[in-house]
């Protein structure tokens, strides 16, 4: 029998929670969440005292919320649906939530945009996308699960399209679904789902892209439509790849070469170069590559960019928490804006007990990197506005075994951006060519592990004694080529003292030159959410975490080296941040 969860939240339903688990059963359906049946509609009292629910990060008042939905801007209104539980914090009875905003930070809630009340979507409204047709009005594909479960794709419109917030949206007659698995088109009925944002090509025709998998091979399926209603699924699949399982939550634009500003995703011009996203089943990981995109002889060609990974070990969005991303182009001010959904590290008791699992990561710019190899990101300039006392201090040399702390902002809910220039980079450890493996290798080598360069970064969350912290470090390594390899981890293991939260230590390897540049780190802290960006956000990583002792006024901010090598901050500035106005 599960024991009670401790302080600092005040649990009214912690004693019927424990009499239920030991009765409780649960059911692992295809569309990869676990259901609950006796918690998918456990309506819990939710607690005054919260201390893990977001100030700026997106999020419902209560229940559960996961994948990102049809974001768009519509006549200046921004536009944000997500699959929603109304009637408890675990996943099930979905719908499509809906709230609007002027600025991608506060947000006012409206009436579920779709529910499931149709014979093609009545076993579930499940995940798609937005797209703006050339008169300027939206439409939007999902997928819905018809009364034999198979997984269909279906069609909704505004009811009054000269509405800016859209709160009204209905189901054409007669038209849904649009696309479905048939005796002939070798569609897996079970595994057919999320289409993307549909594009048009030189020929006139739509397209978009609905993830699949046929036995273990992942799929984007490919369909064309002259006029967004008849559908065809094409021959091959626009890209797939094998061992990698169901191809989740696909996404397909383009990224302008020459310029930091975002693309129409009809775009398709020798000055862009097209992405690939997929959510991966298997890993709960979103990953992607960079290629070209042609139409030869008819035929859709995606190529990856030479050397590509067309697998979990390839570039990702986001090394933590985070998945099932969806981006849109932001007309208003010409950029390419990436959602994700940050799911929860705590028990699924907690979570009831809470009344909440989910919150959305802040809005990224996404830009090609200048290398054109790789994606930057980077929380959208909206966020600023809610930063407040500014705390400065830079020209600080941390030593080894050393740490300063960051005193005059409100270390709980804070914004700090951080540079390191490392003094020495003759005590670098030697990197043994196995270490490939980089969320492995930060496991082990963790923020208490002492090294020659690094470890040095921020510990947040961080309890006065150290008992509790979240330490987002870098180290640096010489491989074999005399090459450096710089190593960002974010480290959980101490982040609370509630041991039945998922404490996974994440890291990737940044594609920085530590020879030349400095070591820069921005690290967004909202209560139970660190979101880090190294490099300028060549690499991204996100972690949920629930100190009980580092929380509000007692949570701390130290800036740390535990390595052999000074380090100098060139950069500490740090600002306390204000309550963004979230579906209140």
């Amino acid at each position: 029998m599960p024991s009670l969860p401790n302080n600092p939240l005040s649990w009214p339903v912690a004693l019927a929670l424990v009499v239920l688990l030991s009765h409780l059963g649960f059911i692992e359906i295809e569309a990869s969440h676990v259901i609950y049946p006796e918690w998918a509609t456990l309506q819990s009292t939710i607690s005054d005292n919260q201390p893990y629910r977001s100030a700026f990060h997106f999020q419902p008042p209560r229940n559960w919320m996961n994948d990102p939905n049809g974001p768009m801007i519509y006549k200046g209104i921004y536009h944000f649906f997500y699959q929603y539980n109304p009637y408890g914090a675990v996943w099930g009875n979905i719908v499509w939530a809906h709230s609007t905003s002027t600025d991608l930070i506060n947000w006012t809630p409206h009436n579920h945009a779709i529910r499931p009340d149709d014979p093609a979507d009545i076993n579930g409204c499940w995940s798609g996308s937005a797209t703006i047709l050339p008169n300027g009005k939206p439409v939007i594909l999902y997928t819905g699960v018809d009364p034999q479960n198979n997984q269909v794709q279906n069609i909704v419109l505004p009811k009054n399209s000269s509405d800016p917030y859209l709160r009204e949206w209905v189901k054409p007659s007669k038209v849904n679904p649009l696309m479905a698995p048939t005796s002939t088109n070798r569609i897996n009925a079970s595994s057919f789902r999320d289409p993307t944002t549909a594009w048009m090509g030189p020929d006139g025709h739509w397209r978009t892209l609905i993830g699949g998998k046929i036995n273990r091979r992942g799929l984007a399926i490919l369909y064309r439509s002259r006029d967004f209603k008849h559908w065809v699924k094409q021959q091959h699949p626009l890209f797939s790849a094998k061992d990698n399982g169901m191809w989740e939550c696909p996404d397909f634009y383009p990224v302008s070469v020459h310029s930091s500003e975002g693309v129409d995703t009809s775009v398709m011009d020798s000055d862009v170069k097209h992405v690939l996203k997929v959510s991966l089943d298997d890993t709960k990981h979103d990953y992607y590559t960079v290629g070209t995109y042609s139409i030869v002889k008819g035929k859709d060609v995606y190529t990856p960019n030479e050397g590509s990974v067309n697998d979990d070990s390839g570039l990702r969005y986001d090394y933590g928490k985070f998945y099932a991303s969806k981006t849109f182009f932001d007309s208003a001010k010409n950029r390419r804006v990436l959602w994700g959904w940050v799911n929860e590290s705590s028990s699924v008791a907690d979570d009831v007990a809470k009344g909440w699992s989910g919150v959305q990561a802040i809005p990224r710019s996404v830009r090609l990197d200048k290398s054109g190899e790789q994606l930057t990101q980077w929380p959208v300039k909206e966020l600023e506005t809610l930063r407040e006392n500014r705390v400065d201090s830079p020209g600080k040399l941390l030593k080894k075994g050393s740490s300063l702390e960051v005193t005059g902002v409100t270390a709980a809910q804070a914004d700090v951006e951080i540079s390191f220039k490392i003094m020495d980079l003759g005590k670098v450890e030697v990197m043994d060519p196995s270490w490939t493996n980089p969320q492995m290798l930060c496991s082990q080598k963790r923020a208490a592990v002492h090294g020659g360069v690094g470890p040095f970064g921020l510990k947040v969350l961080a309890s006065r004694s150290l008992q509790e912290y979240t330490a987002v470090f870098f180290r640096v390594f010489k491989a074999v080529n005399n090459k450096h390899v710089v190593l960002m981890c974010s480290d959980q293991s101490r982040s609370s003292l509630n041991d039945r939260n998922d404490k996974t230590t994440y890291g990737s390897f940044l594609n920085v030159d530590p020879v030349h540049e400095e070591a820069s780190l921005r690290t967004l802290i909202d209560h139970s959410i660190v979101e880090s960006f190294g490099g300028g956000g060549k690499s991204c990583i996100t972690a949920r975490v629930y100190p009980t002792l580092a929380i509000h006024k007692e949570a701390h901010l130290y800036a740390f080296n535990n390595g052999a090598a000074d380090v100098k901050i060139t950069k500490l500035t740090a600002w306390s941040m204000k309550k963004a106005k979230v579906n209140t």
